[in-house]
């Protein structure tokens, strides 16, 4: 991805969306076009902003693979990167309370997507994704989002959340 971000997802049998992790400039996804056999698809990529990638075509990523071994590597360091963020989440959602999780998106969001400016870091973030970012209800982030606004974390505006205290997220 050269400009804008993007989420992972898997969708559940239920149809819901499991946020995975995002996808931001300087990342690769798609690295399944370089094995040689077709695999089923194991996630979706959903935009969740206007952007700008760089694509290439099965064969023509094959072939260059082929011709330059270093990029299989770093297709495995990939690999692995997202094998270990995938890790984490599943860890965060069986150990972690409502709270930390809701915290832990805030933090990967603005690490992320998030802009930096003088009043803090803005994300572009409704309450319906965060919840399912976190996998917890609409409820409970309304709450939580309340209550750190109250406690002057961040100022929460119509499909914006302006991170003030990241630092306060953290402890």
């Amino acid at each position: 991805m050269v400009r804008g971000f993007a989420a992972f997802y898997k969708t559940t049998p239920e149809g819901r969306k499991l946020f995975l992790r995002w996808i931001a400039p300087g990342d690769a996804f798609g690295l399944a076009a370089l094995l040689q056999i077709q695999q089923p698809y194991l996630m979706t990529i959903h935009a969740m902003s206007e952007g700008c990638l760089f694509v290439w075509d099965r064969v023509s990523a094959q072939a260059l693979v082929s011709q330059i071994p270093r990029l299989r590597e770093n297709a495995y360091t990939i690999a692995g990167d997202y094998v270990a963020s995938l890790s984490d989440a599943l860890t965060a959602r069986s150990s972690q309370t409502a709270q930390q999780r809701i915290a832990r998106v805030l933090l990967e969001s603005a690490r992320q997507t998030g802009h930096a400016g003088t009043p803090g870091i803005e994300l572009a973030l409704t309450n319906e994704q965060l919840a399912e970012m976190a996998d917890v209800t609409l409820f409970t982030v309304s709450r939580q989002l309340n209550e750190w606004q109250n406690q002057g974390i961040l100022k929460k505006s119509r499909r914006k959340i302006l991170l003030r205290a990241p630092n306060r997220l953290s402890s």
